[in-house]
Formats: structure tokens, C-alpha cells, sequence
């Protein structure tokens, strides 16, 4: 192969790997807080089972890429669930990451005493299936706190 055609390709691969890099944005702090927001002004607006039944739509307006919402009561019981639908109506209190983190227990007690906050913890990625870092943004809305998460 000459030194133009190595030269060419290997522009071209980089092009390709750098096409791919781009595709998949993963979502910034700013788009947790803004759709967080939105989730918020959403529900307050619509009212709860409009709300919830939007955020976990399969089309749902409140789902980006590997950014979307859950809702949790005060005692852990999910309310809407943006990437898992199965998870509406249960209480996940008890529920811990992979380094034994009751993240679930957690996020609800800061809620009762903090308006909004940001949590880490592990968790499997919707769009990767790995488990990965993540870093929840929540609003308390009365007696439930809407979260977003990025994942690091």
C-alpha cells in the first residue's frame, strides 16, 4: 500500500470513529436540571397522571438518549419509570447499586429535606447495558421527588 492510499485510509477510519464519538452525545449536568424542569413544570401543569403517564411513554418528550425521568414517592414506591416501565408501582427502598448503595433510600431522604440535589451512585446504562457511574438531579414536588441522571 503507498504512503497516499495509508495516508487516506487512515483519515477515513478516524473520520468513521470520530462520526460514531459524535452520534451518541451522552447528556451534560445542564440537560439533567433542564429536563428535570420541564418534568416538573409538566406535572405541576398536567397534573399527576398525565405527568406520570408521559414520562414513561415509550415516546415520551421527557427521554433523551441515555437522559430520562423516574419518579419516586417519599417511600420509594415508583410513580413513572422513563426507561423501564416494569418498575411502576414498586417500592425500591431497598434497592442498592452494584458497590452496595441503597441509592433508592437515599435519594428519598435527601428529598425530605433538601429541594433539589445530586446524588451519585452505579447503574446500568439503557443505551450501553454496562453498569456505570451516574449522577441524579432532583426536585422535590411534594410528596415525590423527579429525578434525571447523566451517567459519567
Amino acid at each position: 500500500m503507498t504512503f497516499a492510499r495509508t495516508f487516506l485510509a487512515s483519515v477515513a477510519t478516524l473520520a468513521l470513529a470520530g462520526a460514531s464519538l459524535t452520534a451518541h452525545a451522552d447528556a451534560k449536568p445542564d440537560d439533567a436540571i433542564a429536563m428535570v424542569k420541564k418534568g416538573v413544570a409538566f406535572i405541576t401543569a398536567s397534573g399527576k397522571d398525565k405527568g406520570y403517564a408521559e414520562i414513561s411513554s415509550k415516546t415520551s418528550q421527557f427521554k433523551k438518549e441515555d437522559l430520562y425521568l423516574v419518579v419516586y414517592g417519599l417511600d420509594g414506591t415508583v410513580h413513572a419509570h422513563g426507561a423501564n416501565e416494569k418498575m411502576i408501582g414498586k417500592n425500591l427502598i431497598d434497592l442498592k447499586d452494584i458497590d452496595g448503595k441503597p441509592f433508592v433510600r437515599e435519594r428519598v431522604e435527601m428529598a425530605k429535606t433538601k429541594a433539589s440535589f445530586w446524588q451519585d451512585y452505579k447503574f446500568t446504562n439503557p443505551e450501553t447495558k454496562k453498569i456505570e457511574p451516574k449522577a441524579m438531579y432532583c426536585e422535590k414536588l411534594d410528596t415525590t421527588v423527579v429525578c434525571g441522571g447523566i451517567y459519567k
